[in-house]
């Protein structure tokens, strides 16, 4: 254990102190057992060691943090660093990439019950499953979800205000004043082109220019490791999924024909759609349904996105088609706290009841005059007014 300790201090000396995610002030760290999913390279090591940090900085005897993709435990049982641990004093057990230990869902399930006053945070893919048939962990861990950085976030990285996130519906209602407020201390053009190609995970902060050989970095450890260890696909078929995200990326959003498409590259129907699931899990694109209620595992998509725009600029590069990218990053920010679905009389259907179409500042209502509830998205602009809502607003949202 001293190994794991040693190296856990080493960190924390060299993480920088401030709350980097508004989600560490939405999480219960209260609670036995928290669970923090998201894709690899949101950032969930940083604030896991960020809140380590900011609230035991005078008690970190009580901490200890550990990876569970260290070597160490190919030679040691996480329940026994739990009972050292533990008999040493320890309150607080901070694990990462816990989905890299065999059977970790039974072996926190027997933390959580053997050791009643052991708080245990734990993070991994957002891959993951907690309700499994030997070890639920649904009625034990509180499970939150850490998306990339949302412009606003980037914002307060880049400029060092404290930009609060705004809810939807100030948005729509309120966005007039909310903008003029913005616009007096910032201009959110100087960096909302930036944010749309390398601003979307936080570890763009490490080197800018390194930042798209460590985003394709990321996609391929999703498919090549991820994949395969959490959903059990056969690494011989990761190419197929290569393919599938290349085809996806040339025509996001792109409208799938599932019979041409399983033709082309030579998989089963059912098995593409499985595919479909598992990209849009791993947060790699993002599949919009007409209707969000009972969709089914095998169900095709109406409509398939990218996830975030740094991906579409990592596949297409300065031929990203401009339209894609704006509709791309309102889905990706609405998506994180609202129901999305696809819509024929807009672009996207929010919460069952709101319209919005996604365009430049000359964007019209022609195609959703008759709807009440419905928005223009308006890229380019910088106030709105009416129903007609400045595009770059919407990364306020969370």
């Amino acid at each position: 254990m001293e190994r794991l300790i040693e190296q856990f201090r080493r960190k924390i000396a060299l993480t920088q102190g401030g709350s980097i995610r508004s989600i560490d002030t939405a999480i219960d760290w209260k609670a036995r057992l928290i669970g923090i999913r998201g894709a690899r390279g949101v950032g969930k090591t940083t604030l896991l060691l960020q809140h380590i940090k900011n609230t035991f900085a005078d008690d970190i005897q009580s901490v200890l943090y550990a990876s569970l993709d260290n070597l160490w435990f190919s030679e040691h049982r996480l329940v026994d660093l739990a009972d050292e641990f533990h008999k040493k004093g320890g309150a607080w057990l901070f694990l990462d990439e816990v989905h890299k230990y065999p059977d970790w869902a039974q072996t926190l399930k027997n933390l959580y019950d053997d050791y009643p006053d052991l708080h245990i945070v734990f993070t991994g893919s957002s891959l993951l499953e907690i309700l499994d048939a030997r070890a639920d962990l649904s009625r034990r861990a509180l499970m939150y979800e850490l998306q990339g950085l949302s412009f606003r976030e980037y914002l307060n990285f880049e400029t060092g205000y404290s930009f609060a996130p705004i809810s939807f519906k100030d948005i729509l209602q309120r966005h007039e004043s909310i903008s003029v407020d913005i616009m007096a201390q910032i201009k959110p053009f100087k960096y909302f082109s930036t944010y749309l190609q390398t601003g979307y995970y936080p570890y763009y902060l490490e080197g800018k220019e390194t930042y798209l050989q460590r985003l394709e970095e990321t996609v391929m450890m999703i498919l090549e490791l991820e994949l395969p260890l959490l959903r059990h696909i056969d690494i011989s078929y990761v190419p197929k999924l290569k393919q599938l995200l290349g085809i996806i990326a040339e025509s996001s959003p792109f409208i799938p024909n599932i019979s041409k498409l399983s033709e082309r590259i030579l998989i089963h129907r059912q098995t593409l759609l499985s595919y479909l699931q598992y990209l849009g899990e791993s947060k790699l694109t993002h599949s919009l349904f007409k209707n969000t209620h009972g969709i089914g595992a095998l169900q095709k998509p109406d409509k398939l996105y990218l996830d975030n725009t740094n991906l579409a600029y990592l596949f297409r590069g300065d031929k990203a088609d401009i339209g894609a990218l704006r509709e791309t990053f309102l889905l990706n920010q609405l998506s994180k706290d609202h129901r999305v679905a696809y819509t024929q009389a807009g672009d996207f259907l929010v919460d069952g009841s709101i319209t919005i179409e996604v365009g430049g500042k000359n964007k019209t209502r022609r195609q959703i005059k008759e709807n009440t509830d419905g928005y223009i998205a308006a890229d380019n602009l910088e106030y709105g007014f009416g129903k007609k809502i400045p595009l770059w607003l919407f990364g306020f949202l969370y």
